[in-house]
């Protein structure tokens, strides 16, 4: 089984419209990344995707590290800067899609959003 992980950031308390734009955003170009049997594989499970939450920045880039070493795809989300929030600030991590043992070991402790 496949699944997607979008990861917010709480501390910046971004209106539910941004946060939903954002993780679409992280869906999307996470997803543009994958493989293309392992995407038509998740799409077929029905494209699973969870999304959790952190408090700061520095968990988020903690959790690039470690994505990074162990090869999953994952990006991050930055703002345009054009409503609530500076210009360049990281929102979410888009995560996957990725065989969801291999994602619950970096991501399984974090608590849903």
């Amino acid at each position: 089984m496949y699944k997607q992980v979008l990861v917010v950031r709480k501390d910046l308390k971004m209106g539910i419209g941004k946060i939903a734009a954002h993780c679409s955003h992280a869906s999307l170009d996470a997803a543009f990344l994958a493989d293309e049997k392992v995407l038509n594989d998740w799409r077929k499970e029905g494209a699973k995707k969870i999304v959790v939450k952190v408090n700061s920045l520095k968990e988020i880039q903690e959790l690039g590290k470690k994505l990074k070493k162990e090869k999953i795809i994952h990006v991050l989300i930055k703002d345009a800067g054009l409503t609530q929030l500076k210009k360049g600030t990281v929102t979410v991590l888009g995560i996957g899609p990725e065989k969801e043992k291999k994602i619950d070991k970096i991501t399984g402790k974090l608590k849903l959003y």
